[in-house]
Order: C-alpha cells, then structure tokens, then sequence
C-alpha cells in the first residue's frame, strides 16, 4: 500500500470517531447566533451575484439555519431539498411537509418538483468544513451525489461555524467540495489545489 493510500484508509476510518467529537464541539456553541450573523453575510454575496434561486435547508441536530435569507434576502426565490432512494430533489420552500422517518422535516412525498439545473446557490449544510471546501455530513451521501450533477455554474456553499472549519478533513473520492464557505466571519472562497491527504496527521 502507497503512502498516499495508507494516509486515506487512516483518515477515513477516522470519520465516525470525528463526527462524535465535532457533534460535540458544536453543542457548545450558539449556532442561532451563528447562522444570523452568517446569513447577514450571505444575503449581501448572493444578492452581489445575482442568486435569484437559492436552494436552502431546514436546520437539524443544532444546524446553524440559513433561513435568516428569507426576511435578509427576500427578493429571491427559495426552495427545500427532500431525501428519497433516489437521492435530493428540489421543491418550492412553501411546498407541504412531511417528517422524515430520522425526524426532520422536508417537502411532503408529491410535492411540485423544481429542475435543480435551474438554480443559482445551494446552501449546504454539514458537520464540518475544511478550507480547500471539504465537507464531512452524517453519511448517507445525499448532497454528494447532488451536487455532483449540478452545472458548474451553480454556487455550493457551506454553512458552518467558524470553529467547524478544519484543517482538512477525510475525503472519499466521491466526496464534492463546496465552492465558499459561509460562517459568522462572513464569506469566502475555499483553498483550492490543497490535498488532504497530504496534511494527515
């Protein structure tokens, strides 16, 4: 086994044991706080670019939320990703809810879908961010695959506290970076060319 290999089986073994520690370090935080000053950050960057179309979430498990956007940014149109087996889809945020059998609350099963090509910023969330855009989430690999198949054009941005931007985290090579990252500190663009592999401890 390479260098370089070894250094990615240890990182990646390292995601349950590090998700444990960072739900930890975020349960002492204010993440209401955090996600308003953010999202006083963000309504001024998306409104800057033009992001008429932006794809929200609804926060979870002391999430800090981006729906502040909503009364900073009221201009623009707002939508709700839900989870299937078949991965994310897009609906209008005022679309019925349902709860999600893990217990968040998404766009009911039926709601009117909207085409993801079609929007301007996804704001994503996680655990955790590392600079070069590197996202850890809870596993299951949903906004992966999503934000795998958006065109280019299309803003991904992080929502994270600032506390919760890494070094570097473990990556798998499915794993898709964001483009900024959003925190109280206000908005930035990621470290690109940085491998993480290179940084393991």
């Amino acid at each position: 086994m390479s260098v370089k290999t070894a250094a990615r089986v240890r990182l990646v073994r390292m995601k349950p044991e590090l998700r444990r520690q960072l739900l930890k370090r975020r349960a002492r935080l204010d993440t209401e706080r955090i996600g308003e000053a953010a999202t006083a950050a963000l309504a001024d960057f998306l409104r800057r670019r033009g992001a008429g179309r932006v794809l929200l979430y609804l926060p979870f498990r002391g999430e800090p939320s981006p729906l502040g956007l909503l009364r900073r940014y009221p201009e623009a149109r707002y939508f709700l990703p839900r989870t299937a087996p078949g991965g994310l889809s897009v609906h209008p945020f005022d679309a019925p809810r349902e709860r999600h059998r893990y217990g968040f609350e998404q766009p009911a099963a039926g709601a009117p879908e909207v085409d993801p090509a079609g929007l301007d910023a996804v704001v994503v969330p996680g655990l955790a961010f590392d600079r070069a855009g590197g996202r850890l989430g809870y596993g299951a690999g949903y906004y992966d695959r999503f934000l795998a198949a958006l065109p280019p054009r299309v803003l991904r941005i992080g929502l994270v506290p600032e506390a919760l931007v890494l070094e570097a985290l473990p990556r798998d090579p499915w794993d898709v970076p964001v483009d900024f990252l959003a925190t109280e500190r206000g908005v930035r663009p990621v470290l690109r060319g940085r491998d993480p592999d290179k940084m393991a401890p």
